[in-house]
């Protein structure tokens, strides 16, 4: 078995000019710019994007993470390519990266070894971008990555708080592939090496430019629809709020129209996307020479946290049609399925047994949601003409096959592998999907076959699902369905437990001060959550990221549909009070709880937050019951535990009508 230090330095695309020369070359074709560490694995855009290039005959090169603030060493090691500079922020936008809810600057970041933050700057991509125009004026720069895909049109930032033009303006680049870039790319790599200059190509999906408003041409016989102008948005919220609507029907659309939108003296095109990558594509992807390992350069440097959480995980589809108004996976990776085959995933694993660290357990069979392989339509013809932003919102549509069958194949498939011990499922899966009472299809029982085969052999002691809240005024707004489907799942997942003898908690994720949340509903949440045994460790405050409706809504106050008023906390003061309620099980929380909740005339949910189940029912049985029967409970109480799962739940089931 190869190891790392085995493994000829060439196996890496380069990043030094020493392993150029080791290649025999005397020049590069494209230098691509990342704001990530190299990591040569299929989960880090970088290494795809770069195999695609090399892949189709060109010499690329890749400068990770560039030093911006001496002499700019690093932007000039390899010269001037022949073709192009590819830029990319890395695999999350730049702010995010960097900057809690709370706009705290945080003490690491997950894609440099070590963990170590400050290897990249505040609006990477803008940054680099500037200094190679300084640099190479006259070099095309081509940008892409999360941060250019979801800044392409004008986009609210949280962090400075004002609405920013497209990233071409700002950045100068000459062109911008939005979405998961390969089919883009390839079109442009084919035009480029025919001697097409990048910055003339106008006609390839997928990508994004500004010219002369007076030189805007049609093309390919597409439609265009007139977004407000920047300046318009700047002056007008709810002309910044009309166009994010236009902006995510198009990208979620079969066959969508072109935008346009004034900016300045300038325009900016925005070509139609691709049609969603057939499986052919997606095995032509995944099934390219990645190494599967950092680059040699960090051995000494430490671990890569990113790369340490998914090194021995398998990527089986992209897209999510769940639609969720606070996510970007959508609005970046489509809301249409895009799967492997089944073979191209069995190759992977054959390829990531080899892993010199592998010791038999695979992290992860997943993907952004886990269990939304293969689904589809049933009738791609309606799904041509469907403008929806989600499937599965507010109710799931009648031509979705959401059968699990063929994920529940690929898990038996795994299993059976000589060389997997246990294979996990580390991505959430989308509950509602399972729910019979929310998805009727279920009439020959896959997706009980698929929980059976996911709670006995794909639960790595807790399982991750995302209810968001528990408000149904709130999950509204959210595009996820009411809390009480989750109670229902969590009833179909204990019965399975229960059955083969486990104790694997669900672990519900959570979000406060998202647009349409109250404090009580905070408040409401906590308790509700409480009641049901869960002291809540995975939680987050609500943060604005650009191309989501949730931040429109929090920055124009109004929901992009329908226009009508949300009301949505904004200060510190106030997300720290909602996100507060998290944490009632804290002593220090105690006596805040107490007092917000006495303000709010909710005296009730205090106590319902504050005393154990015990106290409780000791006080219930005082009241209204007689001093005798109240020694006869208390007796009860004290000869058990009532915070034994077995007796909780009991407790949880009468109290609720189940039983």
């Amino acid at each position: 078995m190869i190891t790392v230090r085995e493994r000829p330095v060439t196996h890496w695309l380069p990043i030094t000019m020493k392993e150029v020369e080791m290649r025999g070359w005397d020049e590069v074709d494209v230098v691509l710019i990342s704001g990530d560490a190299y990591v040569d694995h299929p989960s880090f855009g970088t290494a795809v994007i770069g195999r695609i290039i090399e892949s189709e005959g060109f010499r690329v090169a890749v400068i990770p993470q560039p030093n911006w603030r001496d002499d700019l060493r690093d932007f000039k090691k390899f010269g001037r390519p022949k073709y192009f500079f590819g830029v990319t922020a890395g695999c999350m936008d730049s702010m995010v990266n960097h900057y809690t809810a709370n706009k705290r600057k945080r003490s690491d970041d997950s894609y440099t070894p070590g963990g170590e933050a400050g290897f990249r700057p505040d609006y990477a991509t803008t940054v680099y971008t500037k200094i190679l125009k300084e640099l190479y004026p006259d070099v095309p720069v081509l940008i892409g990555g999360i941060e250019a895909s979801l800044r392409r049109v004008t986009h609210y930032d949280y962090w400075a708080d004002k609405l920013f033009p497209t990233i071409l303006e700002d950045s100068g680049a000459d062109m911008l592939v939005y979405g998961m870039g390969e089919q883009p790319l390839r079109e442009l790599l084919k035009l480029v090496q025919k001697g097409v200059p990048l910055n003339s190509i106008k006609d390839v999906n997928q990508t994004a430019f500004l010219e002369p408003t007076d030189e805007v041409r049609d093309y390919k016989g597409w439609n265009t629809v007139e977004l407000s102008s920047h300046e318009d948005c700047l002056k007008d919220k709810l002309k910044y709020a009309a166009n994010f609507k236009l902006v995510e029907v198009e990208s979620n659309k079969w066959q969508a129209n072109r935008l346009t939108q004034k900016v300045g003296d300038k325009t900016l095109v925005i070509n139609p996307p691709f049609v969603t990558m057939d499986e052919a594509e997606m095995d032509k992807s995944f099934d390219l020479p990645y190494t599967r390992l950092p680059h040699p350069k960090y051995k000494k440097r430490g671990a890569i946290p990113a790369y340490e959480m998914i090194k021995f995980s398998v990527n089986m589809h992209r897209g999510c049609f769940g639609g969720c108004s606070f996510c970007t996976i959508s609005a970046h990776q489509g809301k249409f399925i895009a799967s492997r085959s089944q073979e191209s995933i069995m190759k992977e694993v054959d390829e990531l047994v080899k892993h010199p660290e592998f010791k038999g357990y695979i992290s992860d069979l997943g993907g952004p949601s886990a269990n939304m392989y293969r689904m589809k339509g049933k009738d791609e013809s309606i799904c041509a003409r469907c403008q929806a932003p989600s499937c599965i919102h507010p109710v799931i549509c009648s031509n979705l096959d959401t059968s699990h069958k063929p994920l529940t194949e690929i898990y038996k498939k795994v299993d059976e592998h000589p060389d997997i011990k246990k294979a996990f499922v580390g991505s959430g899966i989308r509950y509602d999907l399972l729910v019979d009472d929310f998805n009727k299809n279920n009439q020959d029982g896959n997706h009980d076959e698929y929980m059976e085969q996911l709670v006995t052999r794909h639960v790595s002691g807790r399982l991750k699902v995302a209810p968001e809240h528990t408000a149904d005024n709130t999950l509204r707004v959210m595009r996820k369905p009411s809390f009480k489907y989750f109670h229902k799942f969590k009833q179909k997942y204990d019965k399975i437990q229960e059955k083969h003898g486990l104790k694997q908690p669900l672990i519900p994720y959570f979000i406060s001060s998202h647009p349409g949340c109250e404090e009580a509903d905070m408040a409401n949440l906590a308790a509700e959550t409480k009641d049901m045994g869960f002291q809540l460790e995975q939680v987050q405050d609500f943060t604005p990221t650009p191309m989501t409706v949730a931040t429109v809504i929090y920055y124009s106050g109004v929901h992009p549909y329908t226009m009508q008023p949300v009301k949505t906390v904004k200060t510190r003061e106030e997300k720290k009070t909602q996100n507060n309620y998290f944490f009632w099980w804290k002593n220090d929380m105690k006596g805040w709880i107490k007092n917000r909740l006495t303000k709010l005339g909710r005296p009730d949910l205090a106590k319902q937050l504050l005393e154990s189940p015990k106290q409780q029912n000791e006080s219930k049985d005082f009241k209204g019951k007689g001093k005798k029967k109240f020694k006869s409970k208390k007796s009860n109480a004290q000869g058990s535990q009532p915070n034994t799962q077995s007796q909780h739940k009991k407790k949880i089931k009468k109290k609720k009508g189940w039983a």
